[in-house]
């Protein structure tokens, strides 16, 4: 396992929506293994593998306190979202020093590939939801602050600048 180097803001790859994983295999494996050490040394909840410069649909998530649910995730898409909604403060390892305030569904159903290739279906609730939603994100080229007003969104960009 290795820890991995992050994509800078505003490198292309991280507004780049990236292809599906066709297999799962021991290469993916170990990219996701490679994954889950990165996630851990930022200390985060979730990693896409674009923020490595990775371009297929992988993402890992850990949102327990004491890192008990790993879950690796291949291609996942939401099947269902709840109308409540949480807020949580986002940040990105790729746009260091800034985050904000973001407000996504409570709990999503999502189905993907597990690390044994089986097409899962999850219902993921709280931070975990969330995580699995930003990673999402990331596998469709999207940013967090995207899901901010223009306003907002141009504010923490300008702050991003200046640190």
């Amino acid at each position: 396992m290795t820890t991995r180097p992050f994509v800078p803001w505003p490198d292309k790859r991280l507004r780049t929506a990236v292809p599906e994983v066709s297999e799962i295999t021991d290469d993916i494996r170990a990219i996701w293994a490679d994954m889950v050490e990165t996630m851990e040394a930022m200390p985060g909840v979730g990693l896409a593998a674009p923020q490595i410069g990775v371009m297929l649909q992988l993402a890992v998530v850990d949102a327990t306190p004491d890192r008990s649910r790993r879950i690796l995730l291949a291609n996942p898409v939401v099947l269902q979202a709840s109308p409540e909604m949480n807020v949580y403060d986002e940040a990105s390892p790729n746009l260091p020093g800034v985050s904000a305030k973001i407000s996504r569904p409570k709990v999503v159903t999502v189905r993907y590939l597990d690390a044994n290739g089986m097409i899962t279906r999850t219902d993921f609730d709280g931070l975990e939801a969330t995580s699995v939603q930003h990673q999402i994100d990331h596998l469709q080229g999207r940013m967090f602050f995207d899901r901010l007003g223009r306003v907002k969104r141009d504010m923490l960009l300008r702050k991003a600048r200046k640190i």
